[in-house]
């Protein structure tokens, strides 16, 4: 009997831990640039919807999540690989391992790394719905629009070429909608690719840009920076990691157009929040 009313109390307890945590969850978006080392993986949440885009090169990413999901919750609406190189993709098999995952979005190139045939055939083992993503698309969860504005849908007929040198012009780059909140994520494009989004409407004005291919100087253009004009510039890369990213070219153009710069080997997880009119960086103990 004592065990059984101990076991009772314990029940509820959890039963109400997670009723107030439920009712605690925020109604704002945010947006979570996670500390995974040299790599990206960046978490975008409202309520009980998640797009994780990337999954950093290792396990880290699990932790990043479970900093900042709700611990009852244990599905990821979709999954976002931008390009397959290894500090994008290395972390997805365990979070595909962990969480239910109900999409997974690539942009239709297939390589030949060892590494990433693992992912792909682990993840075509699963009840997971597969989808290409290219220029033109968007993508919808709840209240979270997902406007892909590159590559190009001829991505998709000439993936039999298998150009692996140009893995990173081939990044799935997307403009996130959230209310009047808007973002864009740029995977690893480089300066030309840059200066070609530069000359779409869809990424004038924007409030947040995750700078590309972690701040190295072949990434973000002038031009496209000067388009998209954000207030936040996130760069996510390494603590004094081996390729000297950021640039200091970069640091100094999002200087020059007074960008608030925030950088994962600096400060960790960067959280961003917006109600979807206003936005702001959130506190968290990583700071």
């Amino acid at each position: 009997m004592v065990f059984r009313k101990s076991s009772f109390y314990v029940l509820v307890l959890i039963l109400l831990s997670i009723w107030i945590f439920a009712f605690s969850v925020s109604d704002n978006l945010q947006i979570v640039a996670c500390d995974v080392g040299q790599g990206d993986a960046i978490l975008i949440q409202h309520k009980n919807n998640q797009v994780l885009i990337d999954g950093g090169q290792d396990k880290k990413v699990l932790d990043c999540l479970g900093r900042h999901m709700p611990f009852f919750d244990r599905q990821i609406e979709m999954v976002v690989l931008t390009h397959p190189d290894l500090d994008h993709f290395g972390g997805l098999i365990d979070v595909f391992s962990n969480y239910k995952v109900l999409k997974f979005g690539t942009n239709g190139k297939d390589v030949s790394k060892e590494e990433y045939r693992v992912l792909v055939n682990w993840v075509g083992g699963m009840d997971v719905e597969q989808v290409t993503l290219t220029s033109g698309m968007v993508v919808r969860l709840g209240l979270i629009y997902l406007d892909i504005v590159h590559p190009a849908a001829t991505l998709e007929i000439n993936k039999e070429q298998n150009i692996e040198g140009d893995s990173n012009n081939q990044s799935i780059v997307m403009v996130l909608n959230y209310a009047q909140f808007k973002a864009l994520f740029t995977g690893d494009v480089e300066n030309d690719v840059s200066d070609q989004l530069s000359n779409n409407i869809k990424v004038n004005n924007l409030d947040y840009i995750k700078v590309n291919h972690h701040g190295s100087r072949n990434g973000l253009s002038e031009n496209l920076l000067k388009a998209v004009n954000p207030r936040f510039a996130v760069i996510s890369s390494g603590f004094k990691n081996r390729y000297g990213h950021p640039h200091a070219e970069i640091l100094e153009i999002l200087k020059k157009y007074d960008v608030n710069v925030l950088r994962t080997d600096e400060i960790g997880d960067i959280v961003i929040e917006t109600d979807g009119q206003t936005f702001w960086q959130k506190n968290n103990s990583l700071f």
